[in-house]
């Protein structure tokens, strides 16, 4: 259960991230609530995994999704480049959250 709560927060920091650009700096109130809202959701989630999972290993696959998915969202709705040494270096961030959820 502490792994699903650690993937949510990270999926929760996803939408938070990709909901900044859509704040404009917090002057627009839905984007803004929705970031809000996102973003205690994602602190309560990770806090719940970190009651079993260790706090390095937690922190470190949580800012990796987040990174990812955050990375990904930008190529794939702000047309973000995606050059193949960019994707290159996303592949390795995500074979780190694999290595990490192995040997945990």
């Amino acid at each position: 259960m502490a792994w699903l709560c650690l993937f949510l927060a990270g999926l929760m920091e996803v939408a938070w991230a990709a909901g900044l650009k859509s704040t404009q700096g917090f002057t627009k109130l839905w984007p803004s609530l929705f970031t809000g809202l996102a973003m205690a959701g994602s602190f309560i989630l990770l806090s719940q995994s970190l009651k079993t999972i260790p706090i390095g290993t937690g922190y470190a696959v949580w800012t990796g999704i987040g990174a990812v998915g955050t990375a990904l969202v930008g190529m794939l709705l702000f047309a973000e480049s995606a050059t193949p040494a960019r994707l290159m270096c996303i592949g390795l961030i995500v074979a780190g959250i694999i290595g990490l959820k192995l040997v945990s």
